[in-house]
């Protein structure tokens, strides 16, 4: 700014006053570099990925399955080569006895003429809880849909293996309560893995492990 003609006064004056101007532009420069900064961030933040949920529980689904898998699989090898075409064994005289019967049906002897049927709901029951261990983060939901994964995979090994042929086999039924149709362990996992995902949904819990309140 040109100050010919002014008194020391005055050029004093506009010294100062070209100060705070430069200092007001100095400040409104910083806050501007600021609020990019900031905004910067804030992009930064969107775009990164969100925090991790800890690690997945297929170990754990695997694990339960393969023991419900396990303990239907030897019961009934057990059972056939020492019970059947014998009488009942009496376990708790006759509220609870074990009787060995060929199953064509499904779970306590319903349906027993869609075997092929049955046999595949049991297959894609398999496919859809092996699509749902990806996104599995929830300990309870591992051991649930581990419950139905060995319960599934015991009654379909039957349908697979036994006779009168594949995919039409009977399953092997031995647990016999009185006033109740007779089951085996696959089909109580299959039972237990469903009351508990209906806990679970009660509760609110995702099988990803996050929980909502309605």
């Amino acid at each position: 700014m040109d100050r010919t003609g002014e008194g020391p006064d005055d050029r004093a004056a506009g010294v100062a006053e070209d100060d705070a101007q430069r200092g007001d532009e100095q400040q409104g420069d910083g806050q501007r570099a600021d609020a990019r900064q900031g905004d910067e961030r804030q992009g930064e933040g969107e775009e990164s990925p969100a925090p991790a949920r800890g690690r997945r529980r297929i170990a754990v689904l695997v694990a339960v399955a393969a023991l419900a898998l396990v303990l239907d699989l030897v019961s009934k090898l057990v059972v056939v080569a020492e019970l059947e075409n014998h009488a009942p064994v009496e376990v708790f005289g006759s509220w609870l006895q074990l009787n060995v019967i060929r199953n064509a049906g499904a779970a306590f002897g319903v349906g027993e003429a869609l075997t092929i049927v049955l046999t595949a709901i049991a297959t894609t029951v398999v496919v859809v809880i092996a699509r749902l261990a990806r996104k599995l983060y929830s300990t309870p939901w591992a051991i649930a849909l581990g419950l139905l994964l060995g319960g599934a995979c015991g009654n379909l090994t039957d349908r697979i293996f036994r006779a009168p042929g594949v995919f039409q086999g009977a399953v092997v039924d031995f647990i016999a309560p009185k006033h109740f149709a007779v089951f085996n362990l696959a089909d109580s996992a299959i039972v237990c893995g469903g009351i508990l995902i209906v806990l679970l949904s009660f509760r609110g819990l995702d099988p990803d492990g996050t929980v909502h309140r309605d």
